[in-house]
């Protein structure tokens, strides 16, 4: 039932003039013909978007060549921003009747695994999460031009040799420059470490720039810890001179409030006629 709607869905998608159509079709019987095993949990069903990305690809990438995936993207998602409503409305109902198969079908293979298997498939769904949230976090920083962090002596020393080192694949290649590191002598060596050193000098004196700018934008969240316990300890020296400040101000007003009150005309009669009386 749920591959039939998805197939009338799907074969109802209307053309528009400005949007271009790829001739691919989604085959339906395919996505639930899937064996379920312990081994094959079922994909997750691609959005609305994804699936309007997927279709339009193939034709910018062909009435594109010369233009890179990312601006290819950018104009897929304006194509996507400027679609009809009823035309959005189309992939959306396509999606989610794919979404509720996919459901069920993730209910029949959670059920037919055991504890130990239900353990482990919730372990690598974890790690899944963080991996996407550390990625997430990484483009994130490079949007906000973080600084690179400074490179080792090897890692200099393996970039200006890398291209003539011996190998053929990428692992070969690094093996057999860290065996020649390795050959180095220590005056050798010096001249790499060096250069790091004065990395570390950049890296620190960009950090610093960076993470001022972070505090100006509102991204405190962002500078390293030990940078955030110093300026917790600063904020909080502060505070504590404003307030003997403030204190300090309180105590001067109530002696200059006592001196006046005690030059006042009341004061002075009072003190006058005790003096007589005397």
């Amino acid at each position: 039932m749920a591959a039939a709607l998805l197939g009338r869905a799907l074969a109802a998608l209307p053309s528009a003039r400005h949007i271009l159509r790829c001739s691919t079709t989604y085959s339906v019987e395919k996505w639930f013909s899937k064996q379920i095993s312990s081994d094959n949990p079922p994909k997750r069903p691609l959005t609305a978007y994804f699936r309007f990305l997927k279709d339009q690809q193939p034709i910018f990438r062909q009435q594109n060549p010369d233009v890179s995936i990312l601006e290819i993207s950018k104009k897929i998602a304006y194509a996507w921003k400027e679609l009809p409503v009823s035309e959005k409305q189309t992939y959306e109902a396509a999606a989610k009747v794919e979404r509720q198969a996919y459901k069920e079908e993730l209910a029949k293979y959670k059920a037919q695994l055991s504890p130990a298997q239900m353990i482990a498939l919730k372990e690598e769904r974890r790690q899944k999460r963080a991996k996407r949230k550390a990625m997430r976090k990484k483009r994130e920083l490079t949007v906000l031009g973080k600084p690179k962090r400074p490179r080792t002596g090897f890692n200099i020393f393996m970039s200006e040799h890398f291209q003539e080192a011996k190998g053929i694949s990428v692992q070969a290649k690094m093996k057999n420059l860290f065996e020649e590191w390795q050959d180095l002598s220590s005056s050798q060596k010096q001249t790499y470490l060096q250069l790091a050193e004065d990395d570390k000098v950049r890296y620190e004196n960009e950090m610093k720039s960076w993470e001022e700018q972070m505090v100006d934008v509102g991204r405190e969240d962002l500078i390293r810890y030990k940078n955030r316990r110093l300026k917790k300890s600063r904020v909080a020296t502060e505070k504590k001179t404003v307030k003997k400040v403030v204190s300090k101000k309180r105590v001067t007003i109530k002696k200059i409030q006592r001196t006046k009150d005690s030059s006042s005309p009341d004061v002075i009669a009072k003190l006058k006629t005790k003096n007589s009386e005397e």
